[in-house]
């Protein structure tokens, strides 16, 4: 698999777990390091550490049933053992409130801005999500 190809699976890895709801991977994806930041598209806003990404991440993913993800035009530039990933980005599914049993439709289109390092496998070290509307 070229770096480009195990990039793109790294990022797809991260959506297809608000799909399969198989949480732990999201654990392996990221950068396990004080290093680590990340912005949501989603509150709260501030810049978040590792710990409180995966937290945030799982109770998201958890939150949203018939979830699906498209990645459009990703452009990925490589540059030694740090990768920059600028997408455009569009999810949409079932937002679930289980207390009053019923849900809302959504959908966010947005950007996405990936930043890897390959320590030996590609890790997300950061991650900007944005909502364009």
């Amino acid at each position: 698999m070229t770096d480009n190809e195990e990039i793109i699976k790294v990022i797809e890895t991260l959506f297809q777990a608000g799909i399969s709801k198989d949480l732990e991977v999201l654990k392996d994806i990221h950068l396990n390091d004080s290093k680590f930041s990340s912005f949501s598209d989603l509150p709260p806003y501030d810049l978040k550490d590792y710990q409180t990404t995966i937290e945030l991440e799982e109770l998201r993913f958890v939150s949203i049933s018939d979830y699906s993800y498209e990645i459009k035009n990703p452009k990925i530039s490589i540059f030694g053992d740090t990768a920059v990933v600028a997408m455009e980005l569009i999810q949409k599914g079932m937002l679930v409130d289980n207390k009053a049993f019923t849900g809302e439709h959504m959908t966010i289109t947005g950007r996405a801005t990936f930043v890897l390092v390959k320590q030996p496998t590609w890790k997300i070290a950061h991650m900007h999500l944005s909502k364009i509307d």
